[in-house]
Formats: C-alpha cells, sequence, structure tokens
C-alpha cells in the first residue's frame, strides 16, 4: 500500500516542483546563479582536497599547515578563485531568489530589510485588548498597529442607529459599524480602504444610505453562514493583522434612566441611538437581557492579554455595553494585564456634558467596581477653544489626587477633539514598558 502511495502521489510533487520554473515567475534565472555558484564552489573545494591527497598522503596534520606555505601560493590562489566567486554567486543568487519571491509583498518605498525587521518585531509584540467602539477605538488600534500584530477589539453589540441598526432589524445580524471602523483601522492600506468601507450610498440609489463596509460585512454574512466567519474572512481578505470581536453575539438592546433638564423625575430611554438624544443626565445603563452570554474568543483575548485598554469613546453608549456583558467584566477583573482606561478629551453632547476626569471614571465605575483600573489616561493640554457644544474634559482636583493618574499631551492639533493615535500609542507603550519590560 506504501508503494502505491508513493507512487501516486509522486507525479503531484513533481509537478508542484516544476510550476517553479513557469514563465514569468523571475525565479530560473536565480536559481541558475545558484547551481553555477554551488558548481564553482565544489570545483574549488574538489582541488584542494585532491591536492593534499596527492601531495601528503600519509601525514593526517602537515598537510594542512604546509599546504599554505609559499610552494603552494599558486595552487591556493587557484582554490580560492573558483571558491570565492562560487560563494559569491550563491548569496548574489540567494538575495535575488528571495526578493523575486517577495515582491508582490512590498510596499513601495520601503526597503526588504525593514520591512523583514518590521515585521518580525510586531509579530512578537504583547497581546493588548482594546475595549470600546466608534472613532476612539480605531483611533488607538491605529497608532498600536505600529507597535504589535497581536492586536483585539471588543466592540458593543447594542448599536441600534443608522445603517448598523437598520442591517439588525432586517438581516438579524450584530451591528457591523464598530467592526468596520476596526477593521479599517488595523488594515495595511488604511487610508483607501477607509474611504472605501465609508462611503455611504445615497438615498435615491435605493440602498438607503448604507455604508460599503456594513454591506461588505453583511454580504460575508450570508455567504459564510454566520457572523463569526464573516468577520474572519474580512480579515484575511483585508490584510488585516489583528482580530475584531463581538462583546456578544446575543441580540441586546442598551437601556438607560435619563434625568431630564430642569426635571425631578427620570425617563426610561430605549436603545443605543436614542440616549444622546434625551439630552438629559444618565443615571443608569443596563443591556436587555442582562444574562447575554459573552462572545467565547473575546473572553479567551482577555484572559491572555498582556494589556486591556478601555476607551475612548462614548462613556454610556459605545464603552458600558461591553461592560455590561458580565462574562466581559468578570474576565477584565481576573485577567493579569495591565488594565488602562483612556478618559476622553472632549465632553459629549447628551451624554457627558460638562463632565471632567474624574466624571468619567466615576461614572464607569459606578457600573465595573472600583480599583478595576492600574492607570488612568487623562489629556493634559487645552489650548485651544471647540466649535459647537463640546468642551474639554479637564483634570480636576480630584483626579489629581487618584494615584492611578497618567497625564500626557494626547491632542490631535488639526481635530483638538480627537485623540492623536500615534501620541496615544506611545504612551501606551511607555506604560507597559514600566511595568514589564521593553516592548519599543
Amino acid at each position: 500500500m506504501a508503494k502505491n502511495l508513493k507512487v501516486r502521489f509522486a507525479p503531484w510533487k513533481q509537478a508542484q516542483l516544476f510550476r517553479w520554473f513557469a514563465p514569468g515567475l523571475g525565479v530560473k534565472r536565480w536559481f541558475a546563479l545558484l547551481m553555477a555558484g554551488l558548481t564553482f564552489s565544489s570545483v574549488g573545494l574538489a582541488l584542494f582536497l585532491l591536492d593534499i591527497y596527492r601531495n601528503f598522503p600519509d601525514s593526517p596534520l602537515l598537510p594542512v599547515i604546509s599546504f599554505f606555505s609559499l610552494r603552494y601560493l599558486p595552487r591556493l590562489a587557484r582554490i580560492l578563485i573558483f571558491g570565492g566567486i562560487g560563494l559569491g554567486m550563491i548569496l548574489f543568487g540567494l538575495w535575488g531568489l528571495n526578493r523575486s519571491l517577495l515582491v508582490p509583498f512590498l510596499q513601495p518605498g520601503k526597503r526588504l530589510v525593514d520591512q523583514v525587521a518590521d515585521f518580525r518585531r510586531r509579530e512578537r509584540g504583547p497581546r493588548i485588548v482594546v475595549i470600546g467602539g466608534g472613532h476612539g477605538i480605531a483611533t488607538v488600534l491605529r497608532g498600536m498597529k505600529e507597535y504589535t500584530n497581536n492586536l483585539t477589539a471588543i466592540v458593543s453589540a447594542a448599536d441600534d442607529g443608522g445603517s448598523s441598526g437598520a442591517l439588525r432589524r432586517n438581516l438579524g445580524i450584530p451591528p457591523p459599524g464598530d467592526i468596520r471602523n476596526c477593521l479599517a483601522a488595523l488594515s495595511d492600506d488604511e487610508a483607501l480602504l477607509t474611504q472605501l468601507f465609508q462611503y455611504r450610498f445615497g438615498q435615491d440609489t435605493g440602498l438607503g444610505g448604507h455604508s460599503f463596509g456594513n454591506l461588505f460585512i453583511s454580504a460575508l454574512v450570508d455567504i459564510s453562514g454566520s457572523f463569526e466567519k464573516a468577520i474572519a474572512e474580512s480579515g484575511r481578505a483585508l490584510s488585516v493583522h489583528g482580530r475584531v470581536l463581538p462583546s456578544t453575539l446575543h441580540n441586546v438592546r442598551l437601556v438607560a434612566d435619563v434625568q431630564l433638564p430642569q426635571a425631578q423625575t427620570e425617563v426610561r430611554v430605549e436603545g443605543e441611538s436614542q440616549i444622546p438624544r434625551a439630552s438629559g443626565k444618565v443615571r443608569r445603563v443596563w443591556l436587555e437581557p442582562n444574562d447575554a452570554p459573552a462572545y467565547p474568543p473575546a473572553i479567551q483575548a482577555l484572559l491572555s492579554a498582556d494589556m486591556i485598554v478601555v476607551g475612548p469613546g462614548s462613556l454610556y453608549t459605545s464603552i458600558l455595553p461591553n461592560l455590561l456583558v458580565r462574562d466581559v467584566l468578570e474576565a477584565i477583573r481576573v485577567s493579569n494585564a495591565v488594565k488602562v482606561f483612556i478618559v476622553n478629551i472632549a465632553t459629549q453632547p447628551g451624554e457627558t456634558e460638562f463632565f471632567s476626569c474624574s466624571d468619567h471614571l466615576r461614572g464607569i465605575e459606578d457600573v465595573v467596581g472600583a480599583d478595576i483600573f492600574d492607570v488612568v489616561v487623562c489629556n493634559s493640554w487645552y489650548d485651544c477653544e471647540f466649535d459647537g457644544a463640546a468642551q474639554w474634559v479637564r483634570i480636576d482636583e480630584a483626579m489629581m489626587e487618584d494615584r492611578r493618574l497618567y497625564a500626557a499631551d494626547l491632542t490631535d492639533r488639526r481635530t483638538p477633539y480627537h485623540h492623536d493615535a500615534a501620541r496615544l500609542a506611545r504612551t501606551l507603550v511607555d506604560l507597559y514598558n514600566e511595568r514589564t519590560g521593553p516592548l519599543a
């Protein structure tokens, strides 16, 4: 039976081997150069051994010493010429062959050695889990992908507004909006992919204002048969280094008790998209159902993480919906990772108006409990004014007294109400280095 298998598979192996010599691959010339180099090197080695055998047949050590005397310099030069030419051809052939194979994967304007070294460095990077939603989590991923490929984004499944909400209701899938943003941020070609994924079709096209990214993910759900497989296939198709996971696959809804302005009574607001529109003070938020099971890969990522980053993002509608999934919160508690909470740079009208840094921290710790975070990162630059109702989230006295405070200039000067991706990533790297050892 073994012989039959050998006969059966041998032609297939030969066919695979000869495919490397097909026209247009740019491999044959370098392979021929390698063979010529091996030939020259073999000739040089053969001449060396033959001369030793002919002139010193009896002594085991004296031939090697005497061979390099002045008497044998002409022969030594001949051997070195053959060997040197052969070695040079081998090295040049290996360089050309590797470059020929890697050309399709090289980024323009970057040297091969730099790209390989950078890829290996990021491949060995720490396991970072980022929890949040919206533009905030995309900013963290955009900066941290320069330091590690081992990134996992955990996003809310409670979004019910806009294109994501419509697809959720019509197709029965978790909202794809935050997943779309994270995939674009993690992609190697982020600029083009972000434009493509954020492109929205007009109402007159019959596509109801849906974004291309949401439709892309929805189509993959239908093709692959499940939301989990669609996310994984999206990452592979878009050359994404990292993962994007929902906190739960269950159909959950975010509910809040909101105190309206100049009123003593509270109203119940249902739906993530409706809470900011109530324009009141959020007193309490929860999920319905409140026992939704977490997505198992998200739990595994949290338990094996080296650093867990919560925020930035909308406090009540992007960050807390993830932490309200009980298994997710418990996994964060028991994880040995460094736990960091990033406070927003600007307040959000209808949700965190007039909030300081300590108000943000208190708002999240009222739900998840105190002392869950090792570090609280706050912005310390306020040297401009905002257009509109947003205000700076300032470091107040209560926050100054918290030993976990880490203040730094994190503002993107072009859009001051957003974090700068590079500055934020550098800050997180510094924090990681202080606690675990050098990363970069």
